[in-house]
């Protein structure tokens, strides 16, 4: 048996369906067997970061080990960005690039360098296949690596003349792990007390609760115990109804924004995430003295990584709160009762403020982002998946859309632009029966634009949604927050932030790649050119001009 028989072996065996890739000379060997392989299938893209950021969400969207397949040094170069992005996601995903032939390593080759040298500071592990016997037992390793909790990236080069070479070592079997361990009763025991004991309890919800089923038992113990639920200020994942009295929103994105708003909770629940992704360095601390703080993790490397816990459990996020919801029974009283009608008037006062800032700026021109985010859920049907890369126009699409399921949204975590995009091909791919609406804003989708092209070739019938404002808004905003925190002093203009001279045109890159779009420069147009995207049953772009910064 060859290397390459080995190779595509495993990925059957391990139960993988799609190769996300961009074709290169060393991947011949793979390429070349994908005949002999109907069973798989290769996504093609025309960019290395692209494929990697769709791998990423469809490992996201599907719950499988995503695979990769990339071209050579300056190939893995172009994907770090986006393998970074699926270290943060927390995305299990073997990558893999061809490397050049081993005899040629002290030769210098065109294209050559060390692969595993470059893939090793945003990847679980990295590592270069030496010889075809290796190749089975690393890729066996490299599947359980970046399925262990907390999941991420693990890197793989290959080698061509190893590809090539004669091995009797086969494919190894996927490992069976049964990772769910149950939690320490004493754990549970432990914060259920202070639970019961807490005047005003909240949960900070983390990704993991999405991704391991667990929505389910946290809407339980949130009803049960009466506490309010957050987000992080960057999310992947949809853990909690959004439209659940209960939810409260997302969190700041620097400690002291995160201290006020939980400046009244005397203790606060994490579940399955890092907590927390900052932008601006505070001083202090997120919990107000006194508060209780308390955490469940599927392992231990995020426990009590940041802050001392009072009590931490390491189990599996829905064995934990399934158990929390029971040594917490009869704890629903008058006290709890009240906690909850007070969300309720909270979501009443949010819901009517929303209406009220969609109508103050409904008839501003160009499009608020309020109203165009009202207008695209209108037009759009009402079990889209949402893809979301809106950054400045974020706070409006929470307020505007009702998020139910852990699979009604997905988003990119660590802060690199262009995942938005990329993305919803991996979502269109895992969810085939769900509509898709991608929104992004015209600076992010131009890191990943070639994503249009791999939809059409793949006939994805995503609908693109471009909030094309001309400028890197979030920018204009983070150098006021610079200016203000460093005590710049300036009315100086914002520097190479627009995207003007020449303006992006978004329909006409989108019918270069082959995708169908519409430019709609007026708010009452929104919403007709969005249904009408959809009923296409085609991929499908709508560049909607919005405001900039005011």
């Amino acid at each position: 048996m060859r290397g390459r028989q080995v190779l595509m072996e495993t990925l059957l065996a391990h139960g993988i369906e799609r190769i996300f890739g961009n074709p290169g000379t060393t991947e011949s060997p793979l390429l070349d067997s994908l005949l002999d392989y109907p069973q798989l299938q290769y996504v093609v893209h025309l960019h290395e970061g692209v494929a990697v950021g769709a791998a990423n969400f469809y490992g996201q969207a599907s719950g499988k080990t995503a695979f990769v397949n990339l071209h050579v040094a300056p190939g893995l170069g172009n994907a770090i960005g986006m393998i970074y992005g699926a270290l943060k996601n927390s995305t299990a995903m073997v990558v893999t690039a061809g490397q050049q032939d081993t005899r040629l390593r002290l030769r210098d080759p065109v294209l050559g360098h060390d692969l595993a040298a470059i893939a090793e500071p945003v990847t679980k592990w990295s590592v270069q296949v030496e010889r075809a016997d290796e190749l089975g037992p690393i890729l066996q390793r490299a599947f359980k690596v970046a399925a262990e909790p907390p999941a991420g990236p693990v890197f793989v080069a290959l080698p061509i003349d190893v590809m090539e070479q004669e091995t009797a070592i086969g494919p190894g079997r996927p490992a069976r792990i049964y990772r769910a361990a149950r939690p320490d009763p004493a754990g549970i025991d432990a914060m259920a007390k202070l639970i019961v004991a807490a005047k005003n309890p909240t949960i900070v919800a983390g990704d993991d609760v999405a991704r391991s089923g667990a929505s389910g038992a946290l809407e339980r113990l949130v009803e049960r115990i009466g506490a309010s639920v957050w987000f992080e200020g960057l999310r992947g994942r949809n853990s909690f109804p959004t439209d659940d009295p209960a939810y409260r929103g997302t969190l700041a994105f620097d400690v002291a924004g995160v201290a006020k708003q939980l400046a009244d909770n005397d203790l606060v629940l994490l579940v399955g995430g890092p907590f927390f992704e900052e932008v601006w360095y505070a001083p202090g601390s997120p919990f107000a003295a006194g508060c209780k703080v308390l955490q469940v993790e599927a392992a231990p490397p995020r426990m009590a990584y940041n802050f001392a816990v009072d009590a931490g459990v390491i189990a599996g996020v829905d064995a934990a709160l399934h158990a929390l919801w029971e040594a917490t029974t009869g704890v629903a009283g008058a006290a709890a009762r009240e906690r909850q009608a007070t969300f309720r008037k909270l979501k009443e006062q949010d819901a009517a403020a929303q209406k009220a800032r969609i109508g103050k700026a409904w008839s501003r021109s160009p499009t608020s982002m309020a109203r165009a985010m009202a207008e695209v859920r209108n037009g759009a049907p009402a079990d889209a998946i949402v893809v979301d890369e809106t950054i400045t126009a974020n706070l409006d699409l929470f307020k505007t859309f009702t998020f139910k399921g852990p699979h009604d949204y997905f988003s990119g975590r660590g802060g690199g632009i262009g995942q938005g995009v990329a993305g919803a091909l991996g979502v269109a791919v895992a969810e085939p029966k769900r509509p898709v609406l991608c929104l992004s804003g015209d600076g992010s989708s131009m890191y990943s634009i070639q994503a249009l092209w791999t939809a059409a070739h793949h006939d994805l019938p995503i609908v693109f949604v471009i909030l094309a404002n001309r400028e890197y808004r979030v920018l204009k905003h983070n150098i006021d927050a610079y200016r203000q925190r460093f005590a710049v002093k300036s009315n100086k203009p914002y520097m190479h932030m627009d995207l003007t001279g020449p303006a992006l045109g978004f329909v006409d890159l989108a019918k270069g790649m082959g995708v169908a779009g519409t430019q709609v420069s007026r708010a009452e147009d929104i919403q007709p050119a969005i249904a009408n995207a959809f009923r296409s049953g085609k991929p499908h772009l709508v560049e909607i001009e919005i405001e900039g910064k005011r």
